[in-house]
């Protein structure tokens, strides 16, 4: 195949679109994050990217059959405008793919006449949280001063050594282009898939750009995780010598 193919599924037209990307990384929480806007709003899907650039795989669905890694673009109408939403099970497995697959990306999004980025993802702290900020780095002043209204932080030198992948360079060459992109990466102990990061991040863009969804998948994931995540929490106190919650019932 050749280095980069664009499969087009579909063209419709677009009002005022946004590009909002969520593919694979820290806590995964991008990737969570549009994938609960996928299935909460209708969605159809326009552009498959096919690359030798993704890992030399195929996933199999449950009716058994399979399908070669790629990224997917799909169009979400919204009330007031509509959203291109980039998923995906893979980033680029080298630097080169990495920033070929991005200008694909930039590409598809200036054809349906997307001026504006938003790259979803999530910041590790290194410890498990209990609330969640969402941490951000955009293009120009003006877009920072926005986002700051709406609660995001910017905080020098966070995240430390940058923001690599694709987040990172939908923003440096989405800049190149005279787009105006914002990576918004929820906090996450970066130790487990975070489904309350990713919905901090998602309440962040409802702000922004002015939709509703609901939680209450999200918020099964979450309860899901955080049974994991005691339990991850349990063992670390049974190997440091600390009593568990079981233990303290019996203390006093």
């Amino acid at each position: 195949m050749d280095e980069l193919d664009i499969e087009t599924v579909a063209d419709p037209d677009l009002r005022d679109p946004v590009l909002v990307e969520g593919l694979p990384g820290v806590g995964h929480v991008g990737k969570l994050a549009v994938e609960h806007l996928l299935e909460e709003k209708e969605s159809e899907l326009v552009r498959r990217v096919y690359s030798e650039h993704f890992p030399p795989q195929v996933t199999v669905s449950d009716d058994g059959t399979t399908e070669l890694a790629c990224a997917e673009i799909h169009a979400v109408e919204l009330d007031d405008r509509d959203l291109l939403i980039l998923t995906g099970d893979n980033q680029a497995s080298d630097n080169a793919g990495h920033y070929r697959l991005t200008d694909a990306f930039l590409d598809v999004a200036e054809s349906f006449g997307v001026e504006t980025v938003y790259a979803l993802g999530g910041v590790p702290t290194g410890e498990l949280m209990d609330e969640y900020a969402v941490v951000g780095a955009a293009t120009d002043t003006e877009f920072v001063e926005e986002l700051v209204d709406v609660g995001v932080e910017f905080r020098e030198d966070e995240p430390a050594g940058g923001i690599v992948g694709t987040s990172g360079l939908l923003l440096g060459l989405g800049e190149r282009r005279g787009l105006r992109a914002t990576c918004l990466m929820g906090e996450t102990s970066g130790y487990l898939v975070d489904p309350k990061s990713a919905r901090a991040v998602l309440e962040v863009l409802e702000d922004v750009l002015g939709f509703e969804v609901e939680y209450d998948s999200l918020e099964e994931r979450a309860d899901d995780m955080e049974d994991v995540a005691n339990k991850i929490q349990e063992m670390e106190n049974q190997q440091s010598g600390m009593p568990t919650d079981e233990n303290l019932r019996y203390i006093g």
